[in-house]
């Protein structure tokens, strides 16, 4: 395998993931802020011209953070799996995956490239400036409303690491960095990100 690498936080989940796996990643270092991922090269890869990618021993390559964290904990040789035991355990992490990146994901990604990330994002992409704190308030009350749902819990689905948790981390780290800090307000998902900056694999 060879992993297309950057900076950001969609490649620092699946790195983080596949820490959390033991997997070790063989990477390519791909330059998202010079453009490199829209150069001919890298779109042969990748179409959709977005980082990671996780290209396979047999030339079929994988994009898309979830399916890459999925491709990885299903071809992984030992220890727990990170989506679930069972099916209504990989049901239910794949459901707080998705609604992590729906509602929390999506809106602080759009308000950091419609904001401080517009002067890279608006040749490559349609940018909605005068929507950008929009969305970060957006982020915010959805933020919120997962305070009261993983109230008394270790973990989005209870006292296991899934997929979830480290795709939260990786954002509101990102959002701390690029004017969305974390509210301390918001007790039980501060404390939820104290405990997985902790982990070694946040390192990664």
């Amino acid at each position: 395998m060879l992993f297309y690498d950057s900076v950001g936080p969609n490649p620092r989940m699946v790195r983080m993931f596949a820490a959390e796996r033991g997997i070790a990643l063989p990477s390519t270092k791909i330059d998202l802020r010079g453009g490199e991922n829209r150069q001919p090269p890298y779109l042969a890869k990748n179409p959709a011209g977005q980082m990671p990618a996780l290209e396979l021993d047999d030339g079929f390559v994988l994009a898309e953070i979830t399916a890459i964290c999925e491709y990885l904990d299903e071809t992984a040789t030992s220890g727990p799996s990170l989506i679930g035991a069972d099916a209504r355990q990989r049901a239910e992490a794949r459901m707080w995956t998705r609604r992590i990146d729906l509602y929390i994901v999506e809106p602080l990604t759009a308000g950091f490239r419609y904001a401080e990330g517009l002067k890279m994002f608006q040749s490559r992409m349609h940018c909605i400036p005068h929507a950008a704190d929009d969305f970060k308030a957006i982020a915010q009350q959805k933020l919120a409303w997962l305070d009261g749902q993983i109230a008394g819990r270790e973990f989005v689905c209870g006292d296991r690491l899934t997929m979830a948790d480290i795709l939260l981390f990786a954002f509101l780290d990102f959002g701390n960095g690029v004017g969305q800090p974390l509210n301390p307000a918001l007790t039980q998902v501060a404390a939820h990100f104290a405990r997985m900056k902790a982990r070694p694999s946040a390192a990664a």
